[in-house]
Parts: structure tokens; sequence; C-alpha cells
């Protein structure tokens, strides 16, 4: 029970409809074997920009698996959700998702603050497939959507200096082994909701971090996102990343209204202002982002008008479309800034309703409307007041908890274990509450590994358990099988993923290879037609590929990469054919429907593939166009054969004029011709 003029934090049921997230996928993804820069830049990108897109670490998400089997039948579902509130704000948090900050309701003004989503609904945007719209979500470490988009994190209570509850969100990763907590304050009476972020590097070297806050906010017709910045990175039409002035573009490219495709604008923040972000309906009302300085980056994203991103907000949000304002690390997010050996990150992000007078933040000088933004920011919420806070909440991130809200994932816990039984020092400090009680099925093999010396075998039609890649894990199961303790299989085929996510692909193969021998497997064998493809031996990929799917469990995930294999190398008329021989309940699975039109369309079967079409697509990737792709084939195909005319260049422009899609496939980013609002280089301000 809320005592007047007090703080609670309670936990209680969220309903609502959500899709059936499936299983995870038991196929690894492995990390990939090379860097590049991942954007093709021009000369307007800022030196400073381009030195610190050469820093990160490559591609990768194991040990996690892929999240891809949801689909599109949302049910009536309950989450746990853990709401802190005082008398002006109710904050609403889902531990299980990632702990998404799912909901913050301005009591004052009687308006959500961010976009409250009424369903969950995953698409395949996040770095291991499944994420949803909505709320404000918590990136880290790595570049993307983060690996617990939609996996729990632990949750506690903290007390504070000031009397009132913190809720504490933390979690173990498992890719860089890094520790992250978010605490959130939201004093009695205050109008804003605080988040002390902390990240720890407990290693002996540097490691390259990623962080961004991203904030689903309202698509509001004539509103506006505002930022202390003149200057924009952002994507041209062809795929280059440059710079454009904010001044110069016509029309306002951050009114996201006025932008045709999806776009997303970085602004080079001018260094001696604050960081901030605001986004601004055309009454002057909206959400403020601010933080302390070490968050400089900062980003407006948009579905933009086209129908294609129409076509995504219904997906995400069947009823309200929505922007997203973020903030990060770095200038972009296709940077990694690099963290010193044991070094300790952290910052005070604040949120909160914004009011400015409209006419002044919808001023059609860009300069004078931000600046306009940036002075009612200082009076809502003194800079130095952010900065004292960095300062008196410090000591309260190492206090422990009193109380757990929500249990996580066990792998903190093994980690504890492990250093424990080894006699190495426990690198997680103790606010960072990961209990034994954590641990479950998924981490009693390799507890057995710990403590026992063998991993426990299993028959290998079963689910090959999640896998660990970290090189002390790796070390104990060679340790183990070297002295004869569980040489079998399972400790094989570990040991050749542990060995190609080391970016040591012949080692690999020489131990899937022994698993196969120890006893032949599906795994095995798919994990050598994976390494075959890399190397573009197409026909050791393909019999390798053959023989997992021989051996089984013919699972539509295995299906679904033996037919992808089989179009990779356009190898189509075995495609049509393994497709057409597939169950029906496998064969009815999107991936491989797409799969199948696509080989229907290359072999000629051209009646095969129209019932594509009415498909009601889930996991179309982010970028992807091969549904519109199959689409124009076709009927250029069809058109070819009537009028008598070659498959070419101008047949497929004729084809893209006049027969344009139907809305649920078309799922393009770039779906017009034509550059959005503002996106043509120009010259731009120094920041």
């Amino acid at each position: 029970m809320k005592i007047a003029n007090m703080t609670s934090l309670e936990v209680e049921t969220l309903e609502m409809p959500a899709a059936n997230l499936g299983p995870e996928n038991p196929l690894p993804v492995f990390r990939h074997t090379e860097r590049a820069l991942p954007l093709k830049t021009d000369d307007t990108v800022p030196p400073e920009v381009m030195e610190e897109m050469r820093h990160g670490d490559l591609w990768r998400v194991l040990p996690y698996r892929m999240q891809d089997g949801y689909d599109r039948n949302p049910r009536p579902a309950r989450f746990r959700s853990i709401i802190l509130e005082n008398d002006r704000l109710k904050a609403t948090f889902i531990p299980a998702l990632g702990g998404r900050l799912w909901a913050l309701y301005d009591k004052t003004t009687g308006r959500d603050l961010v976009m409250r989503n009424t369903v969950f609904q995953p698409a395949a945007l996040a770095l291991r497939n499944a994420w949803f719209s909505g709320g404000i979500e918590w990136n880290t470490p790595c570049p993307g959507h983060s690996l617990l988009t939609c996996s729990p994190v632990h949750a506690a209570r903290v007390p504070s200096a000031g009397g009132y509850p913190v809720l504490r969100l933390y979690a173990w990763d498992r890719v860089k082994r890094l520790p992250w907590a978010i605490d959130f304050h939201l004093p009695p009476e205050s109008a804003f909701l605080f988040a002390r972020v902390r990240l720890l590097n407990v290693h002996d070297r540097e490691l390259p971090v990623y962080w961004w806050t991203n904030i689903a906010v309202d698509e509001t017709p004539g509103g506006r996102v505002l930022f202390p910045a003149d200057t924009a990175l952002t994507n041209h039409i062809g795929g280059t990343f440059g710079a454009i002035s904010l001044c110069d573009a016509t029309p306002d490219p951050m009114v996201a209204t006025n932008n045709r495709n999806a776009q997303e604008y970085y602004g080079l923040l001018y260094p001696e202002h604050r960081p901030w972000i605001v986004s601004v309906r055309p009454d002057g009302t909206g959400l403020f982002h601010s933080s302390t300085r070490r968050l400089k980056g900062r980003k407006m994203f948009c579905w933009g008008m086209a129908r294609a991103g129409r076509r995504w907000q219904e997906l995400l949000t069947p009823e309200r479309p929505y922007i997203e304002i973020q903030a990060g690390l770095a200038f972009t997010q296709a940077q990694q800034p690099v963290m010193p050996a044991h070094a300790e990150w952290s910052w005070v992000e604040a949120f909160g309703a914004f009011a400015a007078p409209a006419a002044a933040v919808h001023d059609r000088d860009w300069t004078r409307a931000w600046q306009a933004a940036g002075k009612a920011l200082n009076v809502l919420l003194p800079q130095e007041q952010l900065e004292e806070l960095e300062r008196t909440l410090a000591p309260e991130g190492h206090t422990p908890p009193d109380e757990l809200l929500a249990a996580g994932e066990g792998w903190g816990a093994l980690e504890r274990r492990r250093c424990a039984v080894t006699g190495k020092p426990d690198p997680i400090p103790p606010e960072w509450a990961f209990p034994a009680s954590d641990m479950g099925s998924e981490q009693t093999p390799w507890l057995a590994l710990l403590e026992q010396g063998a991993l426990p075998a299993c028959p290998p039609g079963d689910n090959p358990l999640q896998g660990m890649v970290q090189t002390e894990w790796a070390a104990l199961l060679d340790a183990a099988v070297a002295a004869g303790r569980g040489d079998h299989w399972l400790s094989w085929l570990h040991l050749g993923n542990m060995r190609m996510e080391a970016l040591d692909p012949a080692g690999a193969a020489d131990a899937w290879r022994r698993s196969i021998e120890r006893t032949p497997n599906a795994w095995a064998y798919r994990n050598l037609a994976e390494l075959a493809k890399r190397e573009k031996r197409m026909d050791a990929a393909c019999k390798a590929m053959a023989v997992a799917w021989q051996l089984g469990p013919r699972i539509a995930r295995l299906a679904i990469e033996y037919a992808r294999l089989l179009s990779h190398f356009k190898r189509f008329a075995e495609l049509r054919a393994f497709c057409l021989a597939l169950p029906a309940d496998i064969r009815d699975n999107e991936r491989i429907r797409i799969c199948a039109a696509q080989a229907a369309l290359e072999t000629g079967a051209l009646d095969e593939v129209e019932p594509l079409f009415e498909y009601p697509f889930a996991a179309i990737f982010e970028g992807e166009n091969i549904l519109t792709d199959i689409w124009f084939g076709l009927y250029a195909r069809r058109l070819a054969k009537r009028e008598g005319v070659p498959l070419d260049d101008a047949l497929h422009a004729r084809v893209h004029k006049e027969y344009p899609p139907p809305a649920n496939i078309d799922f393009r980013l770039v779906s017009e011709i034509g550059a959005n609002a503002g996106a043509k280089p120009a010259e731009c301000k120094k920041s």
C-alpha cells in the first residue's frame, strides 16, 4: 500500500495479449570471422566518428541461442510486473522481457510519456531475432537490440539514503562477461524518473562496450524531435552514411512524418551543451531524456510514411504507431567505446514530461528551436542537479539488495560457483546478487562438469543443451576429455562449438568429426555443413547437411537451414524436391514457404508461387526484401512468357512500376524512389 507523498515498489500482474515466444533454436549461430567498417561512409563524416567505428568486436550471439520460434497468434497472457510509483509518476517494468520499462504514466497530465504497447508481438529485429516494440529498452553490451530483449533479468529492492525504495535491474552478460545494473530512483514528489547505469569490466584487458537506451514515443502528426546539434549523421538513398545540415534540410527530417522511408538521424551534439533529446507534440508538450555527460550520443528513428513502414508499424504496434528517441555511449550505433581493464563506468539518465512554448520549439529555424527546448529543459531539470545526483547516488550503487523481486537467468550464479570451485577470485561484486537458487536445468550439466569432472551424456536425438564458449569452461571440458572423463559425442560437439567461436575452424572441424566418430549425430554434421558453406565448399556443405537431416531429429529449424543452404548455392531443383517432401507441419513454416516459393520461381513452377502471398508473415528480417523480390520475379516471368520479351532490367523496372506488391508482404525499408526529407548531403556546421 502506498502512503501519500511516499514512493512505493510493488509486484503486480500485467495482463495483455501475447504471441507465443516458442522454444529457443538449438542450432548455434557462430560469430563472424572478419571485421569491416559496418557502414559505407562519405567524406562528410567527422574523423573522430570514423576512428571510433574501427573499434569493437565481431558480431556474435553465442553462447546465447536464437529466439526465432514465435508466432503471430496473441493469446491472453500474464506477466510479472514491478511498479515503481509516487504521487506524480508510475513506472511499470517487466523483468521477464529484458527489464523493459513497459509504461511511464504521468499522473499530473493523465498521459503516457512513452508508447505503451497493448500486445507482446515479437519480430525479427534483435540480435537473437525476437524483438518487440514499446516502452524503454536497455541495450548492452553488443551492437543491436539486446541479447536479453526477450529473456529475464534480475530485479531487486534496494534501500536508499533518502528512505525510499530503489528498483535494481541487473544481469550477467555471457558474451562479454560483463555485469551491468540499473538503479531506478523515483524520490517522493519527484516529477522525474532517474536511472543510474553501471557497467563493470571484470577483465584484465580492454573491452569494447555498447550501450543505447531506446525510448518509444507515440508518432504524432507534426511532432518533432530536438537535440543540441545542427548536424546529423544519416543513411542516404543508395546506402551511403554521411552528414546533413539540419539547418538547411527542407522539409524538416526531425518531424518523423516528413520521412517517406525508414530513417535514423544521429545528432553530432555540441560538446559545450548538456546531452539531451526531446520529443514534442504540436502543442509543445512531450517527453525529455537527459543524462550526465558520459552518454554523448542521441538519435531519432522512424519507420517512415511509405506503405512498408506502415506495415512494420502494424506488425509491431497494432494500435499506436511510434518513433524512437535514443541515447548512447558513442556518436552512432556502429561504434563501441573501449573500456579499460577493471574500469567501472556509470552515469545518470532522467526521464520526464516536457513542456515549452509551442511556437518556440516548432520554430522553422532549427537552431532557435533546439535552443528554446534546451532553455526549457534547464528550467525543468538543471544539469547541475543531474551532476549532483551522479555523485550522491554512486555509493548506493554498491548497496546490496534487501529483497529479490524477480529471478533472471542462472549463469551469473554458475560463474560464481566456477570461481569458488576453481579457487579463482569472484569477479562479480556482491551487490549483483546471483544466488545459487538461480541455477536450474540449463546449468546442471555444466555444474556436473565443474564438480564431478565430466559433462553428462545424452542421446544424440535430444536437444544438445545450452552451450558455453568461455575460455575457462573450454579448458575444463578439454581437460576432462583428455583424461577420459566424458569422452563422448556431446563433449566433442561442445568442444567444436567452443573452438569455432574462438576463431579456430580447423580445431572445430576436428572436434566435430570426433563427435561423429563417437556417435553419429545431426548436430555435428550440421556444424560441418555450416563450416563448409563459409569456406564456399558447396558439395561438402550439401552432403553434410543431407546426412544431418537423415539422422534427425527432423525439426523445423534443421529443415530451414537445409533449405537455405540449397538456396544459397542455387540448387533450386533439389530445394523444390526437398520442400515438397517435408511433413505438412514443417512445410507450413513461413521460412520453408519462402524457400519453396523461391525454388518454384527459379524452376518455372510458377503456379506454386502465388499461395505465398496470402500468408501472415511474422519473422521477416529488418531490411530483408525476399517477399517483394519473389513477387516482382513472378510477374516479370509471367510477362516475359506472355509477351515473348527478354527477362532484363527494363522488364524488371516495368514490373516494379505496374505491379505493386500487396501490403501484407511489403516490408521494404526503402520502398519508394526518392530521398527522405533532408537526406541529401549538405554543407554542415562543425560540432
